[in-house]
């Protein structure tokens, strides 16, 4: 059975301030924020959402902002370890201007640029250490039309993600076997698969070598998920990941996507999440992140979880 996974869906991360994550990402970064909800098993915390331009699949990097005084983490195996974003080619430059003028404001350090696959890297950590890459790349699309970012520059899709596992070899075995990847290139003990499916957000590059160990906190990916058209996709891919001897778990409605969890054996937790029901089933697309969505069971708490929600300001 071929593996109907289209790419990367999103990546999830733990924060610490959710107002300080607001400032990053829709700030520095200039993604358009798309959804304001809460933690579907935690409602006191936030859930938010930064997408591209269309809010498409491939680019949401959402977020539990766990607040003042989070435990931090430590990035290392088994997580993924960078989130990379597609640039236009040419714009590092424009980048390391933005970053050098404001990156100390919101406190955001970067490194000189790189090469990676014959392409400019450019790393950064946020406040609270997450690693964040912009790649240039003749793949890059989705940059917001009205963000603070010109669109010769502005992020959209997601480049890659790179993953530090226990056990790198089996990690890679399910990237092939399960969720359809192809490996493309390695350098420097770092394997490149694409997804030959995908229009966008296409790479997931693996270290060979396991590094440092890392621990769940703020300023750590908490999982990644992986692209499907629709629900029977999705109950494929599941049938998959068990003939490999994972264990994931049914399906679950996650209000804007439906998903599939399972950690691959080197410890990552993988979801597997479909296109649908997209994020304007409860407001307008032109109008996404502005009010506070709750899932339903949650609604009738509405006044109590709002109390306890630190007060949000877009910065745009």
């Amino acid at each position: 059975m071929p593996s109907p996974v289209t790419g990367l869906h999103h990546v999830s991360a733990i924060v610490g301030p959710a107002q300080q994550t607001m400032d990053v990402y829709g700030g520095l970064l200039g993604l358009r924020f798309v959804k304001k909800t809460v933690n579907f098993d935690d409602p006191g915390t936030y859930h938010l959402y930064f997408a591209d331009d269309r809010a498409t699949p491939g680019s949401f990097m959402t977020f539990f902002p766990w607040g003042d005084g989070a435990m931090r983490g430590r990035v290392g195996a088994p997580q993924a370890t960078a989130t990379a974003y597609a640039a236009p080619e040419g714009a590092a430059d424009l980048w390391l201007d933005r970053l050098a003028s404001h990156a100390p404001t919101v406190g955001v350090d970067f490194d000189a640029p790189a090469e990676r696959f014959g392409e400019t890297v450019l790393t950064l950590r946020d406040p609270d250490g997450l690693v964040i890459e912009i790649v240039e790349s003749a793949d890059a699309e989705g940059g917001w039309q009205d963000g603070p970012i010109p669109m010769d520059a502005a992020l959209g899709a997601f480049h890659s993600v790179t993953l530090a596992t226990a056990q790198p070899d089996a990690t890679m075995r399910v990237l092939t076997d399960a969720l359809g990847y192809e490996e493309h290139a390695e350098a420097d003990g770092r394997v490149r698969f694409v997804n030959p499916k995908a229009e966008r957000a296409r790479f997931v590059d693996v270290f060979r070598q396991p590094g440092e160990a890392g621990r769940m906190g703020a300023g750590t990916v908490h999982h990644i998920a992986f692209r499907v058209p629709d629900d029977e996709a999705e109950l494929e891919t599941r049938e998959l990941l068990l003939q490999l001897g994972l264990k994931p778990t049914p399906q679950i409605d996650r209000q804007y996507f439906h998903s599939v969890y399972a950690r691959e054996p080197g410890g990552v937790l993988f979801e597997i999440a479909t296109d649908p029901p997209g994020f304007d089933v409860d407001e307008p697309a032109d109008s996404l992140g502005r009010a506070l969505k709750l899932p339903p069971q949650y609604e009738p708490q509405r006044e109590a979880i709002e109390a306890r929600l630190a007060p949000l300001t877009l910065p745009y």
